[in-house]
């Protein structure tokens, strides 16, 4: 079936030939011999074609970021790899290549038209992330389980299959499941689907393929909770309140009490575990008044950085307009200047155009940087600022948060002193001997003495009391942390920017200054 090429030698996708390629598909002509002496960056080329090349790997494609169409047909490529960069391909040919598996194609996410014709796949899968897939080709390939047809309903905008060639073509319904299972395809195996027969199609599997409609429905309807459980835990880990809208806390609090388990199975504590619902709807009303501060404390850290953004932004864009004017004021004259020095014919005048040109020069950089640097001042202001009142919202929100937490340890020490007192009060009854109840071996070794049964209801008051310390110092630690890093890289930003912008004025004024000292005054010079 495929295209074996044993009469030569396998090659590899190596720089040389990439050059090559890119050189042949290039601009001709006068174009051309200029692109090929100043080299062409493969980040800029968008169409690629490397058929009957001979080639056993793809390889060293990377550089090719913006790249839109890349045939690799007629080779002897044995798998799909090294496309992870390549997230601007639409169109991609494989076709003709000794390819077994369908992978490597995740980052593919702009891909519309695929053909991997002429190959040895024998199952349709791995495609999930072509969600713009409209045209796929995979005629004369090993397919032969009709399940293949199923997995291509997920693909709204397919129009166009090709299917032929394969074992699943010569079932005997192959068409018309394919048009029932398929509606939307416009083309099959290259011939325009006839509405009539497509309606033909949709009756006879009607049954099946409303009994499948429903089961997708059921399962879309599974991963859009799914999806939208994971945006709400990640809403709740930005406040860094998770966990706190429910009873999380207070059941790992026992989950992991091995003395409050064996304490439990006394006649006092059994009552006072009957109170728990209590003791729980008290403990769990705390945090979720956590959790609800938490959540509008998010929201009015979200609104102090969107205002910050927005300052910056309109900080920003002011200077970039004030130095634009600037240029535009020094362009209206800057080919005038040029124009008068280069046909000034005195030697004396030309050389005092040359020094006002140059004193011009000189006063557009002085005032671009005089720009900057009362931008520079400008933003420092507003980060000072910013950063004063993001530490006082963290600062605000942890104090508060202390505070409630507070109130849950209270209530466990409550819980606390109300156990060791029914426990104390057992070692006295069993003691006297007036001890009815028949413990548990591992119960009663607790009672062998007054210190003995303390430590154990200690222990299982330092059990609950760590749970509520570990919450506390996480949401500490992570909403300062948070708060560092927010506001070192917005330090860092800014650097970054000024740097950037200093380099552009820099580069402009070399530009404009070049200009004027490759000036050709030779004819007047002599």
């Amino acid at each position: 079936m495929n295209r074996l090429c044993t009469s030569l030698e396998p090659r590899v996708m190596d720089d040389n030939m990439l050059k090559l390629a890119v050189g042949e598909q290039g601009p001709q002509e006068e174009a051309g011999q200029l692109a090929k002496q100043e080299g062409i960056l493969f980040k800029d080329v968008l169409s690629l074609q490397l058929d009957f090349q001979n080639i056993l790997r793809i390889d060293n494609l990377w550089q090719f970021e913006s790249l839109r169409k890349l045939r690799l047909d007629n080779n002897i490529i044995e798998r799909i790899e090294g496309l992870e960069n390549l997230t601007h391909l639409v169109w991609l040919d494989l076709s003709f290549n000794n390819i077994e598996a369908i992978e490597g194609l995740d980052s593919l996410v702009n891909l519309e038209d695929l053909s991997l014709f002429n190959n040895r796949i024998s199952k349709i899968d791995s495609l999930d992330a072509l969600v713009k897939l409209q045209v796929l080709s995979l005629g004369n390939n090993h397919l032969s389980n009709m399940m293949n047809i199923i997995y291509l309903r997920q693909f709204k905008d397919l129009r166009a299959l090709s299917l032929s060639g394969n074992p699943i073509a010569e079932a005997e319904d192959y068409r018309m499941f394919v048009w029932a299972y398929l509606p939307d395809l416009v083309y099959l195996d290259s011939r325009r689907i006839d509405d009539h027969m497509a309606a033909l199609a949709a009756v006879k599997h009607q049954y099946s393929v409303d009994e499948l409609k429903h089961r997708e429905s059921l399962t879309r309807a599974q991963r859009e909770g799914e999806r939208a459980r994971r945006k709400e835990l990640e809403e709740h880990k930005a406040a860094f309140v998770e966990g706190l809208d429910g009873s999380f806390l207070f059941d790992s609090m026992y989950a992991e009490d091995v003395e409050g388990s064996k304490l439990a199975q006394l006649h006092g504590v059994g009552e006072l575990l009957e109170t728990y619902p209590q003791s729980q709807d008290k403990f769990v009303i705390v945090c979720l008044s956590i959790f609800e501060y938490g959540l509008k404390q998010q929201e009015k850290r979200k609104v102090e950085l969107d205002t910050f953004n927005e300052c910056v932004q309109e900080a920003i864009q002011d200077s970039q307009q004030q130095g634009k004017g600037c240029i535009a004021r020094f362009e209206e004259k800057h080919l005038m200047s040029l124009n008068a020095i280069r046909d000034e014919s005195d030697l004396a005048s030309m050389e005092l155009k040359i020094t006002e040109y140059n004193e011009d020069i000189t006063a557009l950089f002085d005032l671009l940087m005089t720009l900057e640097m009362q931008l520079i001042e400008q933003l420092e202001e507003t980060i000072n600022m910013f950063e004063r009142n993001i530490v006082d919202l963290v600062g605000t929100f942890v104090e508060n948060v202390q505070s409630l937490l507070a109130q849950c340890r209270d209530l466990e020490n409550h819980h606390h002193e109300k156990v060791l007192e029914i426990a104390v009060s057992t070692l006295d009854r069993m003691v006297k001997g007036e001890l009815d109840e028949d413990l548990p071996d591992d119960v009663r070794a607790l009672f062998v003495d007054k210190d003995t049964i303390v430590n154990a209801v200690a222990a299982s008051h330092d059990t609950h009391l760590l749970k509520i310390d570990n919450r506390e110092d996480e949401l500490v630690t992570r909403v300062n942390s948070w708060c560092t890093r927010l506001v070192d890289q917005i330090h860092k930003d800014e650097v970054a920017r000024n740097r950037k912008r200093v380099k552009e004025i820099n580069q402009y004024v070399e530009h404009v200054q070049s200009e004027l000292d490759n000036l050709d005054c030779g004819d007047m010079l002599d």
